[in-house]
């Protein structure tokens, strides 16, 4: 279990960074905007959705309808049903852990959990259960110090919300370095360079996820037929004649 553990806040370390300094900025526009800390707090354990939290803020501040508020958060958090889809078999058999999962499952913490490079006799659940929850308590302590700060310091907080795809781009690239097959992400790149063209940038975020899906669902279908028509090797060696 140390080991789990010990694995699991090692590998959320990157997440940590991004996750404070990010909330630490969204902490401080909540209270720019006079909305205090248990807003931030609330915010932040039942929404934990970098992108929808900044969102929220001028849904409310805006005087949003339901409707437009629920819509709003459908186009903006989507890409996560695809993340859950993609985990089904990853998180089978996780028992009364597997509520969490799903739901922690950002974009972030979806990056690593993805990927099968776990010692030998370590339990995946628990390794996934606890990162995720590394890494939402850095995104709480962040928004929480930010939203303290906000009563003392006061500055110009334009562009402050960029620190979230600066963190997407940041991901992006360790995983580019660390992964030998880049076929994944030239698929994504792809397609969503390819939607942003033709459905223009306020449209393009579902066609996207859902072409991102088809296309590794293909891709995946192939090197199982690829595996499948690989001729097994003779058993015995050349001297078993």
């Amino acid at each position: 279990m140390k080991e789990t553990i010990r694995k699991a806040f090692v590998d959320s370390i990157p997440i940590m960074a991004g996750y404070i300094f990010i909330g630490i900025g969204f902490g401080i526009i909540m209270e720019e905007k006079d909305m205090g800390i248990w807003w931030v707090i609330a915010m932040s354990v039942l929404i934990y959705s970098g992108a929808m939290q900044f969102v929220t803020i001028n849904l409310i501040t805006g005087g949003a309808s339901f409707i437009a508020s629920a819509v709003t958060a459908l186009m903006v958090s989507c890409r996560h049903l695809f993340y859950a889809i993609s985990m089904i078999d990853g998180y089978k058999g996780a028992g009364l852990k597997k509520p969490y999962l799903i739901y922690a499952l950002t974009d972030e913490t979806y990056s690593i959990v993805c990927r099968d490079q776990l010692p030998e006799g370590m339990n995946r659940h628990t390794y996934c259960f606890l990162l995720s929850m590394f890494n939402q308590s850095y995104w709480i302590a962040g928004c929480i110090i930010g939203s303290l700060a906000g009563t003392v310091i006061t500055f110009n907080t334009e562009g402050i919300d960029f620190a979230m795809t600066a963190l997407f781009v940041s991901i992006f690239t360790e995983q580019w370095m660390e992964t030998k097959d880049k076929s994944s992400a030239l698929i994504g790149v792809g397609v969503s360079l390819i939607c942003l063209i033709v459905f223009g940038a306020q449209s393009f975020l579902i066609p996207t996820m859902i072409g991102i899906t088809l296309c590794l669902t293909v891709l995946d279908k192939i090197r199982g037929l690829r595996k499948t028509a690989k001729p097994e090797p003779p058993e015995g060696g050349e001297g078993d004649a």
